[in-house]
């Protein structure tokens, strides 16, 4: 017996995947081509504010009783965080719409589970210099989801589209110049973006008095064995970012706020004599 239309419940209604197996080729191309791909609407809004409003809890509540590290990203104001066992309705969402099927399909090797984290860009940060995230003979999968509305005055990330595509030693990298193509990305809360860790980017500034958080979900050596969503016990914590929380890191992490130049040097005169950022 066929239930009338008009008697359907919104529960009733099964939603398409956000990527079908037919475009599966288009998709693989693309991602050649750039080293990224956008897919939006794929996580429910609704859960991801009630996560944000939590991480932005616990952040709160490691500043006030002191348990949370000094330097480490707070000074440039981009930290690590681990959004905890409450994020895992992200990945269901993920796998629901057809999202690591797809990141399954054009990976070059089998991937097990991810490593779980999330940035966290702190209020009035700083812009970071151009990077990739891995050894370029190490590349791995990256499945960024907005937590948040994420735009230019909150720190969209710049992505340089097509550098994955080959090794750059920094100093080619500041005489080619490929940043004179850079592209922002900005995504609605619940809009996936997935990347190639050696596509070159950077996190931007946050202009806002509000934190902005955005989950990441990585595949570094084909991932891991064991449940990532159980690590810190299962509960949202904070992790350095680039700079160690000691003196040492902490002088670093002021000298690159106060003069980035100076770091922009120091790789460009490495890079001269080195092939830092090949070797495995």
């Amino acid at each position: 017996m066929t239930q009338a239309a008009d008697s359907v419940s919104p529960l009733d209604f099964v939603r398409a995947p956000t990527v079908a197996p037919s475009d599966l080729t288009r998709h693989r191309e693309a991602f050649a081509e750039n080293g990224y791909l956008v897919f939006r609407d794929v996580v429910s809004r609704e859960k991801l504010s009630r996560l944000r409003d939590r991480i932005i809890e616990e952040y709160d509540r490691a500043k006030a009783s002191g348990a949370i590290f000094s330097g480490g990203g707070q000074i440039s104001g981009h930290l690590n965080c681990f959004p905890g066992e409450e994020s895992r309705f992200i990945y269901g969402a993920l796998e629901q719409q057809g999202i690591i099927d797809l990141v399954k399909a054009i990976s070059p090797k089998p991937l097990q589970q991810p490593n779980v984290g999330c940035n966290l860009n702190l209020p009035h940060s700083v812009v970071q210099h151009y990077h990739a995230d891995s050894n370029y003979l190490a590349e791995f999968f990256i499945v960024n989801i907005a937590i948040v509305d994420t735009d230019l005055s909150n720190g969209a990330i710049d992505v340089l589209p097509g550098t994955h595509r080959k090794f750059y030693k920094y100093w080619r990298f500041a005489l080619e110049r490929p940043y004179r193509f850079t592209t922002r990305v900005p995504l609605q809360a619940g809009d996936v973006l997935i990347r190639t860790s050696n596509l070159w980017h950077r996190g931007m500034p946050n202009h806002t008095d509000v934190p902005r958080p955005m989950v990441a979900f990585t595949w570094e050596n084909g991932g891991r064995e064991e449940d990532g969503f159980k690590r810190d016990g299962g509960k949202i914590t904070f992790h350095p970012n680039w700079y160690r929380p000691n003196l040492l890191g902490r002088l670093r992490e002021r000298t690159y706020v106060a003069a980035p130049f100076t770091y922009n040097a120091y790789r460009f005169v490495r890079s001269l004599v080195g092939n830092k950022g090949y070797e495995v």
